[in-house]
């Protein structure tokens, strides 16, 4: 089954507005925020701190340079 040339930009409106009425469904019945209990600050400090392997990326700013 084919979609005429003619019905694509339909189809495609449809297709869209479905799906947004489906995303707004669903935001509506996700929970909207935290207990209160679990609302503190996180700090610098209190992060894992995460190891770099390789050689940190440097943009080439200059392209006649490689």
């Amino acid at each position: 089954m084919r979609i005429r040339e003619e019905n694509r930009n339909m189809v495609l409106l449809v297709v869209t507005l479905v799906s947004a009425a489906v995303a707004g469904g669903v935001s509506l019945l996700a929970p909207t925020s935290a207990p209160v209990a679990d609302r503190r600050p996180i700090y610098p400090p209190d992060q894992t701190s995460v190891r770099v392997v390789g050689n940190p990326f440097v943009p080439n700013t200059i392209p006649r340079e490689r």
